[in-house]
């Protein structure tokens, strides 16, 4: 961006910001101005700002949690506090501070600060960018750009910024609630530190809660007071997420009435709030896991009534939908198993539907899965030969490979006899030799007891064959 364009930026926004600048620019006040710009941006800041904005940490100090990442001593605090930062990718789940993070690390490191959206921008909007970052190199400062949702720009998008990231014309700061190994370019990712914010723990939400609280007493003539039982109950709903606490919280404060000059938050102001009980679900406490086992239980006992009663028990409440997929992917393996190999496929299948579609959308998904595996015939073969060999795993680790198994891939490898006497199974009739593939001291072991059920019971027959043809040979 060149310098012109740099001043008809700030001369539209200094219009858009208010109409009195001008007057007083007519004027030749120059106090004037600033005085009406102040006051423009003291209403801005506490009227139109959410409170979540408001509370927004702009040092590392305020910031909370995420301590092995930033906290004392932690590696990216030090490279933050000696001004050598790099590119990087902050990736965790919604309000958990990357945007806040990076806005901390651009005023911290006295570098200009840009932020795109990559649901709202495109290549022209980067190249804008570099343009600007090219200006502000030539004047020693660096620029700091901020993509949020990383992840939702396309390969060509995500390209156009590698030459610039190689130059150091920018450093790139990337957000991303996806996989970034998944949804992130190899070449950019390879330039980049990836930091996993993790969700951040009720105790850090309280903290964040009662901050708000202060603020706004410090603010306002009238006071606000919370009891610990609702910002418990404020603390769960959020899900870790900091920004969803804060709009919570502002949304009880609407609608909380002025007694003597005090607003009191209570449970049952909460509950008016949110407009209905069943929301206040504890997605880390009891009724949280008594739920997913009713779900877990009811599906194992092929009722498939009881089982989405369950489902819709915990969707609604907002429990997150990837984390009831995530399970019913464990149950296709540990309960129904070989019984019906197409259940995993089922499961897998639901649990992409509710990463593309979300809430409400996927709830329909989730119910296919949930009947599909309801009546879907039952074993847990997999489950119990699992849980028996890795008991001897655990006992026989130092036991080696077998020598026949193993490949000789040097001289000296074939020279200690990796490879020998090796039987390739494809140069048989039956396409089975009666090679001992278990170490000497397992031989004879049987780890896996297929059922009676279902497909199960054909993989039981085709076992029996396999061994009778293993003792003729």
């Amino acid at each position: 961006m060149t310098v012109n364009k740099l001043v008809k930026a700030s001369f539209f926004k200094d219009v858009l910001t208010n109409k009195c600048i001008i007057k007083y620019n007519n004027s030749g006040n120059k106090k004037g101005e600033n005085k009406m710009r102040n006051l423009f941006d003291t209403e801005e800041n506490n009227i139109y700002k959410p409170l979540a904005e408001r509370m927004r940490p702009e040092t590392l100090d305020d910031f909370v949690g995420q301590e092995d990442v930033v906290g004392k001593n932690a590696p990216l605090r030090q490279m933050i506090e000696q001004d050598c930062i790099t590119s990087m990718i902050f990736w965790g789940p919604p309000g958990v501070g990357k945007t806040t993070l990076a806005k901390i690390i651009a005023q911290k490191t006295n570098s200009v600060f840009k932020q795109l959206s990559a649901v709202t921008s495109g290549v022209k909007d980067i190249k804008e960018i570099i343009e600007e970052a090219d200006f502000n190199k030539s004047t020693g400062k660096k620029t700091i750009l901020f993509v949020d949702e990383i992840h939702r720009f396309n390969k060509a998008q995500q390209d156009a910024f590698l030459p610039y990231v190689e130059s150091g014309d920018i450093i790139l700061i990337g957000a991303t609630t996806e996989n970034p190994s998944f949804e992130v370019n190899s070449a950019l990712l390879s330039r980049s530190k990836v930091y996993v914010l993790n969700s951040l723990t009720k105790e850090n939400i309280i903290s964040i809660l009662k901050r708000a609280i202060s603020l706004e007493n410090n603010e306002n003539a009238i006071k606000i007071s919370a009891d610990d039982e609702s910002l418990s109950i404020i603390a769960d709903l959020s899900n870790g997420d900091a920004r969803n606490s804060l709009n919570t919280l502002e949304n009880i404060l609407n609608i909380t009435p002025i007694k003597q000059n005090k607003k009191l938050i209570n449970k049952k102001i909460i509950e008016n709030t949110l407009s209905n009980k069943m929301f206040l679900y504890d997605k880390d406490g009891e009724e949280h896991y008594n739920l997913i086992s009713a779900l877990h239980k009811s599906m194992r006992n092929s009722d498939p009534d009881a089982a989405l009663y369950y489902l819709a028990r915990m969707l609604e409440a907002g429990e997150n939908p990837l984390y009831v997929a995530r399970r019913l992917i464990r149950f296709a393996s540990e309960d129904v198993g070989l019984a019906n190999p197409t259940a995993l496929t089922q499961a897998i299948s639901a649990y992409e539907a509710a990463h593309y579609l979300g809430m409400p959308e996927c709830n329909v998904n989730l119910a296919q899965a949930v009947v599909y595996l309801s009546v879907s015939p039952k074993s847990n073969s997999l489950y119990e030969a699992y849980e028996t060999v890795k008991i001897d795993a655990r006992k026989t680790a130092y036991i080696k490979v077998p020598l026949n198994l193993r490949n000789a891939v040097t001289k000296l490898d074939g020279e200690l006899g990796f490879g020998a006497n090796y039987q390739y199974a494809h140069n048989t009739t039956n396409k089975i030799t009666n090679m001992q593939c278990l170490p000497d001291e397992l031989v004879g072991k049987k780890y896996y007891h297929p059922s009676n059920i279902g497909k199960e019971a054909g993989i039981k027959e085709e076992l029996k064959k396999i061994e009778s043809i293993k003792k003729n040979l």
